[in-house]
């Protein structure tokens, strides 16, 4: 007998998943392509200048928001930004920021971690970047009563979604780089967020400038981030 294509549990349509699934042999080639493929992806804070259709921007942000989130309540808001007056403000204010990290708030171990990164105060893939697309977690709604509603599970759910857009990014042809400016207060005042959204990350988006060069660093083994129980 055939299953029907729909049924009601909790009174909410359920409808049929469907995957394509494979064989033992090309399950393990396949997950291992994958593998082979994203471990080529690199952070990069050079870019050019040459543009982006909105279009691609508005496809990565869709492919984030696939992302499972608690209680499906997507507890995200991407703002995309491509006006270079906007990112110029962005570039001032982090940079303040980032000022008083480097020159106060981190301590020597944390800058000495930090030098085979090459990275210093200065932020010109701010500018530099044709978009700028900086994720806020909603760490609750607001109803039309102006009252509050709960999300959940809100960094986690957003962490994967911003995940999952590194890789989109990526899958692209494009390159990006976690910029996490703290404090990131501003970015909800540039932008005009409303009282319920927090930044939470911000990702220039482009292509890499023509050189590029990234740090020669190796990413840890696998018998170093995972343990098997058999």
């Amino acid at each position: 007998m055939e299953a029907p294509n729909h049924l009601y549990i909790n009174d909410f349509k359920h409808i049929i998943y469907q995957i394509e699934t494979h064989n033992e042999k090309d399950l393990i080639l396949k997950s291992k392509s994958f593998y082979k493929w994203l471990k080529k992806r690199r952070s990069v804070r050079d870019f050019s200048n040459r543009t982006i259709p909105k279009e691609v921007i508005e496809n990565l942000i869709e492919a984030a928001s696939t992302a499972p989130s608690g209680a499906h309540k997507q507890p995200w808001t991407f703002c995309a930004i491509s006006n270079h007056q906007l990112k110029k403000k962005i570039r001032k204010a982090a940079e303040i920021e980032e000022r008083i990290n480097y020159e106060s708030r981190m301590n020597n171990q944390w800058k000495k971690d930090l030098q085979p990164l090459a990275t210093n105060m200065h932020k010109p893939f701010l500018e530099d970047a044709p978009w700028l697309i900086v994720a806020f977690k909603r760490v609750y709604e607001m109803s039309q009563d102006d009252e509050k509603l709960n999300n959940y599970y809100v960094n986690e759910s957003i962490g994967i979604a911003c995940g999952l857009l590194i890789t989109a990014i990526y899958n692209a042809g494009l390159v990006t780089l976690t910029h996490t400016p703290s404090p990131m207060k501003f970015l909800e005042k540039i932008l005009n967020r409303p009282k319920n959204e927090r930044a939470f990350l911000l990702l220039p988006v482009g292509y890499p400038a023509n050189p590029t060069y990234v740090p020669d660093i190796q990413r840890k083994k696998l018998n170093e981030v995972a343990v098997f129980h058999e």
